[in-house]
């Protein structure tokens, strides 16, 4: 005989074989649906199971909250809104206790114990299920189960201001110094600003020359990862002057600032292009326009983050398309000319100026829709 479940259907097979087990266990056949969806969670049909539920998610969560709404009594709950509010204290506070002691029990942070305890305070959309079994089969009457459908409902609705406050009044973490050490009296070559994915690796054509470098970096996590990999890198903020004096950039020959921070590079530029004039600034931008602000600002040299690698993987489609060599070079000659005449337009006359040398794939407009930089 054939088997009736494709492999695709697996899963629909196991639902439905789950809410009848539960059904003829005198469960609800919802325990049986949720039961399944725990057990396919791990199974290898995870994501088309989700893709199959997808389009159906919306318009069921929507059906199932109008008909517990629609269940609602109205007037048992005007009549018994003193209770539904001390229900809604009550329930919400055990549940808070309940939940920091468990995240305290399995060694959670005190700050990692609170957040989990708010966040899990609300009641489960899962009680509307059980308070309606319940007064199906007579064990809570109809009064009863508006109550507490409406104090889970009550507990839900208060559950984003909570978190809110949770924000707003807990203090934030101060990060660890553990293992960090501030500059203070640096003294090199090379003063390196920022450590991230960037710098790490404009740091390295300078330390395989032999250049000293001076490294200094906010995040004290990176600060510490670094020296796992033969770095020493210290704590110091770029955008501050007396920072700036401890990490030698009046000594240095020249200045890269290499920070993840669009305002902060350009802070950093401008404060070390004001206090120390003759030193050589060179700097990651993150787009055209942050290199007109930046050239502005007196950077002696400025390069796009994404610019010499998208041009690389132009080069290669090229090359995949089977491209002459010399033609290859050519055409990416080009456009590197282009590029730079444009840019030298946009820096004098603004993000319009060379429109003409951008090659595009629609005829032109007196003005583009998107000034989108690259």
């Amino acid at each position: 005989m054939q088997n009736p479940c494709r492999p695709h259907d697996n899963g629909g097979c196991v639902v439905l074989g789950a809410e009848l087990a539960m059904q003829l266990g005198g469960l609800s056949m919802a325990m049986g649906a949720f039961l399944a969806g725990v057990l396919l969670s791990e199974s290898s049909f995870r994501h088309q199971l989700e893709a199959d539920v997808e389009p159906f998610r919306g318009i069921l969560l929507g059906l199932f909250f109008l008909g517990f709404g629609m269940s609602l009594d109205l007037a048992v709950i005007a009549a018994n809104w003193r209770l539904i509010a001390l229900a809604v204290i009550a329930y919400m506070a055990l549940k808070t206790i309940g939940f920091y002691v468990v995240a305290r029990l399995f060694r959670a942070g005190i700050r990692e114990a609170i957040e989990r305890a708010v966040l899990m305070a609300q009641g489960g959309e899962f009680a509307f299920v059980l308070y309606a079994a319940a007064a199906s089969v007579g064990i809570i009457d109809s009064e009863a189960n508006a109550i507490l459908t409406a104090t889970i409902i009550v507990s839900m609705t208060r559950t984003p201001l909570m978190i809110i406050l949770h924000d707003r009044l807990m203090p934030k973490p101060a990060p660890s110094i553990e293992g960090v050490e501030a500059a203070e009296n640096l003294s090199a070559s090379v003063l390196l600003i920022g450590f991230g994915r960037f710098g790490q690796i404009v740091s390295q054509p300078l330390l395989a020359n032999g250049c000293s470098i001076s490294i200094i970096e906010t995040d004290t996590d990176a600060i510490r990862d670094a020296q796992d990999f033969g770095f020493k890198v210290y704590s110091g903020d770029g955008a501050r002057l007396d920072i700036l004096h401890a990490a030698g950039a009046h000594d240095a020959g020249l200045v890269i600032i290499a920070v993840n921070d669009r305002e902060a590079s350009l802070k950093i530029a401008e404060l070390v292009k004001a206090e120390f004039p003759l030193v050589p600034v060179l700097t990651r931008s993150f787009d055209r326009e942050h290199a007109i602000e930046l050239i502005h600002a007196g950077v002696e040299y400025q390069i796009r983050e994404t610019f010499e690698s998208a041009l690389a993987l132009g080069r290669k489609a090229l090359e995949l398309m089977d491209m002459d060599e010399d033609e290859r070079g050519r055409v990416m000659e080009d456009v590197r000319r282009r590029d730079s005449e444009r840019f030298a337009l946009e820096t004098t006359d603004g993000i319009y100026a060379g429109r003409d040398l951008i090659h595009g794939n629609t005829p032109r407009r007196d003005a583009p829709a998107d000034p989108s930089s690259a």
